[in-house]
């Protein structure tokens, strides 16, 4: 309190030491070309230079985002580390997960399966009734369907107007499944047919596993949007090239050939989204505007008080992911690509990414996702987009007026460009700004960021277990190659490209842990520590709220419509960052 009466908070949120001295300022958000006084432009440099000591880049895979260089979660500074109780249920959980296989005589057993009851009996006790409705359906055409729109990746899928000339579908092909007097050349005019091509995997060699190659397709799957609003597989070719040994399988081939060529094609959309999707944009690019908010913008800064939350826990959370999932013994390593196939599949990722993708409502037209009945993840992302965008413009707006405040402050260019060159490797192809002009460009790229680490993280992490803990629903390993005729596969034949038992409770342990829930989660538009200490942006801050509380009404009633509810992202159910 000051001698006029004035109440001044100095907001510190950070840990300190016994002994320790430490400088604090006001809360009110101060921009580096605003400083006037010596004293506080000396103390804004130094703590820059602090930071950039203490957060410095490190180049893993050279064709990847820069990472922190911390190598170990013990090196990390105490105020990036997770919540002592964040930090203990993760232990807990995996304890008592490892004790529940190792009981079983499940972990690192080299058996097969040998029914698709067998199957059943694992993580018996670990079951959704999301991952239960999964082991039902997953033979089911309109169930397939829907999970390349409200399944873990909904990326993939885009409208087809012409059929690519490696792709050679005919009209009586799959005239048995359109209505009588559709051709498939009139629905592709209506807008009513979908592709999903996998050429990203084509040609990244698998690894060997006790003598034998472990396999991986890179195949394409033509969709029809249906009368009833169902969208249902057509045909499906596992690999790129179209030859007699690489057939088109139908829904009117023999069952098992049909399922068989789902499996691979499934299997390939769950490695490409785990990999790209998941590990990639969401955990390794929310790393890299994580350490430059913390390299170049002082705790002073307006976009270092909105941003930060948006970070909690990611740096621990991703060195522990790079060793639990991309180390010596790594749950992702155990897939078909092993770690070299993996890092070439996400260096394809990366230089394939572009800022108009990352950026939803430029997604999902380029994608001609407009229209589709159904899309429940993009009827939710869109709206979620449109409340950040709108909360993010509030808070911008009120700190930079015009384009000439986004130039003088350098240390906002400083960031966007260390993005650039340390996060997309400086590709201008990517459309990702190295600097900022206006106003609005500095919204855009903001409200991405945000949205990325929370609402894309959520759509594509949060309901992992619960699609893929039932494995022949698509696995991230087949022992066997994929078919090249028809008439020959048997329900022996599918058991067989499934990975062996010990093999597979790994990857379902692997989605139990990344699908958990823990008690100090913090929902998206929840902010524990305030920042912010003037009353206007108190204010923005509660009408963001308000705004996502509605919306979460408004999904809530809808699922409770549905026979399949899509519930990731209810904004209740989305963390503000990627902590998990």
């Amino acid at each position: 309190m000051t001698p006029e009466g004035e109440e001044i908070a100095f907001p510190c949120f950070r840990w300190i030491s016994s002994g320790e001295e430490v400088e604090l300022r006001g809360g009110k958000a101060v921009k580096v070309f605003e400083e006037e006084h010596p004293l506080l432009i000396d103390h804004r440099n130094k703590e820059l230079k602090l930071r950039k000591s203490l957060y410095q880049w490190a180049v893993g895979d050279k064709k990847l985002p820069r990472h922190i260089h911390f190598t170990d979660i013990s090196e990390l500074p105490a105020e990036v580390q997770l919540s002592e109780l964040r930090s203990d249920e993760i232990h807990h959980s995996k304890r008592k997960m490892n004790t529940e296989l190792m009981f079983k005589g499940l972990a690192g057993s080299c058996k097969e399966w040998k029914s698709i009851e067998d199957l059943e009996k694992v993580f018996k006790s670990r079951k959704t009734s999301m991952s239960e409705y999964v082991s039902k359906h997953w033979k089911e055409d309109d169930f397939f369907g829907y999970q390349f729109l409200n399944g873990t990746n909904p990326n993939a899928i885009k409208r087809c107007s012409k059929l690519p000339p490696n792709f050679p579908v005919t009209e009586e092909m799959v005239k048995p499944c359109l209505p009588n007097g559709f051709t498939l050349k009139e629905e592709m005019e209506k807008g009513n047919i979908f592709l999903c091509d996998q050429r990203i995997m084509e040609g990244i060699p698998t690894r060997v596993k006790d003598g034998n190659p472990l396999h991986m397709t890179a195949g394409l799957c033509l969709f029809y949007m249906n009368p009833e609003g169902k969208l249902m597989p057509l045909a499906i070719q596992l690999n790129q090239k179209a030859s007699a040994e690489n057939p088109i399988f139908l829904p009117t081939d023999p069952e098992k050939d049909w399922l068989l060529a789902k499996l691979f094609f499934k299997s390939a959309d769950l490695l490409e989204c785990e990999v790209v999707h998941h590990l990639l944009i969401t955990h390794f690019l929310s790393e890299v505007f994580a350490v430059a908010t913390l390299r170049c913008f002082p705790t002073i800064h307006p976009l270092h008080k909105l941003l930060i939350p948006h970070f909690r826990f990611t740096l621990h959370i991703n060195i522990m992911g790079r060793e639990a999932l991309l180390g010596p013994d790594g749950a992702l390593c155990a897939s078909s690509f092993g770690l070299e196939g993996l890092m070439e599949l996400m260096g394809r990722g990366l230089s394939e990414t572009t800022y108009s993708a990352l950026c939803l409502p430029e997604n999902i037209t380029a994608r001609g996702l407009d229209s589709i009945p159904n899309f429940y993840y993009r009827d939710d992302a869109l709206k979620l987009w449109d409340v950040i965008e709108s909360f993010v413009r509030s808070v911008v707006k009120d700190h930079y007026p015009s384009a000439d405040a986004v130039f003088k402050d350098t240390e906002l260019q400083e960031w966007i460009d260390e993005i650039f060159t340390q996060g997309f490797l400086e590709n201008k192809q990517s459309g990702v700004p190295a600097s900022f002009h206006t106003v609005e460009e500095v919204v855009k790229f903001v409200t991405m960021v945000i949205f990325t680490v929370s609402v894309q993280h959520a759509a594509v992490n949060n309901g992992q277990f619960d699609f893929h803990s039932w494995i022949p629903n698509g696995s991230l390993q087949l022992q066997k190659p994929p078919p090249t005729s028809k008439g020959q596969s048997r329900m022996n034949t599918f058991l067989q490209a499934l990975p062996n038992v010990g093999d597979s409770v790994k990857f379902a342990a692997m989605f139990w842990m990344l699908s958990d829930k823990y008690t100090d989660m913090v929902p998206l538009g929840a902010f524990p520590e305030e920042r912010f200490s003037e009353p206007h942006l108190k204010q923005m801050i509660k009408d963001f709220q308000a705004e996502l509380s509605y919306l979460s009404e408004e999904i809530s009633l809808r699922n409770s419509k549905l026979q399949v509810p899509y519930a990731y992202l209810n904004p209740k159910q989305i963390e503000n960052s990627v902590a998990v």
